[in-house]
């Protein structure tokens, strides 16, 4: 009997559709008697392979580390991250799992209805079925997980969804289709300070990778460190107000309570959207911008109360 209970996937986001996976891996891997009988191994790939076939960087929904962590809590033994490349991508499909399987003797293979692998994606699950009846293991299909939103439609648990969501600002619904509020994490970085002079000093993030939701105001966490969490008036735009479009896209967050380490840079910060307040807009003066902004940490205090960080 193998060892091994393999699904492969971007996992991108570890979504909703993705979670389903691993625990049908993990089902298949106990074999219906609970006693961990097979391990189960998560292949994702870095960069994804979208990223190289049309040679440009693509926003991220989670960093490879936090991929891996999640993917890991969500059921897989060991996630392997394969270097992805051209010379990857051109293997023909029964080559890939051919290379798969030398190195992991799987008897099971979980897999979505959209999965395709092999040269020119040419190859789908009912061609992993036809080579897995060659090769002696058996091909698992998950159903594809529909997602009901706030406006009562249903979309499928997938990364691009997740990604449509985030660019209309939809960050309710991005979280539905995650199973958790979106985040972004990364290191604090000088701004323009302009905000200490004005009373709300904010802090910037530089995301990366990561893909910033569409411009406007939010309210979400913001966790320091040392592990607290605080409440977070985040602003995602080009601070059209002074001008500094030229700059590019920017996140910044007003943190309420303490507002952690505001005097030094370079420290870890994730931040987590919960809802969209409003628009990015431009104001007459100062006076109005900073009448503004109260109104914005009113309304993060007010949506936030009594939520649990």
């Amino acid at each position: 009997m193998s060892h091994f209970t393999l699904t492969i996937g971007n996992f991108d986001g570890v979504h909703l559709g993705h979670q389903a996976l691993l625990e049908r891996a993990r089902a298949e891997a106990n074999g219906g008697d609970g006693n961990n009988s097979a391990k189960v191994i998560a292949i994702t790939f870095d960069p994804l392979p979208e990223a190289v076939l049309s040679n440009t960087p693509r926003p991220l929904l989670t960093r490879v580390d936090e991929r891996v962590r999640l993917l890991k809590e969500f059921g897989a033994d060991e996630v392997v991250i394969v270097p992805c490349d051209r010379t990857l991508l051109n293997l023909e499909p029964e080559k890939f799992i051919e290379s798969l399987r030398a190195r992991f003797p799987f008897g099971n293979i979980v897999e979505g209805g959209d999965f395709r692998f092999g040269r020119g994606r040419s190859a789908g699950v009912a061609e992993l079925k036809e080579i897995g009846q060659r090769l002696g293991f058996a091909t698992v299909e998950v159903d594809e997980v529909l997602v009901r939103l706030e406006d009562g439609s249903s979309v499928p648990a997938r990364s691009t969804t997740i990604r449509w969501l985030l660019a209309g600002g939809r960050v309710r619904d991005a979280a539905r289709v995650l199973g958790r509020p979106y985040s972004l994490d990364g290191l604090v970085v000088s701004g323009d300070k302009r905000g200490r002079t004005i009373g709300f000093p904010t802090m910037n993030l530089d995301s990366g990778p990561l893909m910033l939701p569409a411009d406007g105001v939010y309210s979400g966490w913001g966790s320091v460190p040392g592990g607290e969490r605080l409440r977070a008036a985040i602003s995602v735009g080009n601070k059209p107000t002074f001008a500094f479009g030229e700059l590019g896209r920017a996140c910044e967050a007003y943190l309420l309570g303490d507002g952690g380490p505001l005097d030094r840079y370079g420290f870890r910060l994730t931040l987590s959207f919960e809802r969209w307040i409003r628009p990015q807009a431009t104001f007459p003066d100062t006076a109005s911008l900073v009448d503004q902004i109260k109104r914005d940490v009113l309304r993060v205090e007010r949506e936030l109360e009594g939520v649990t960080a």
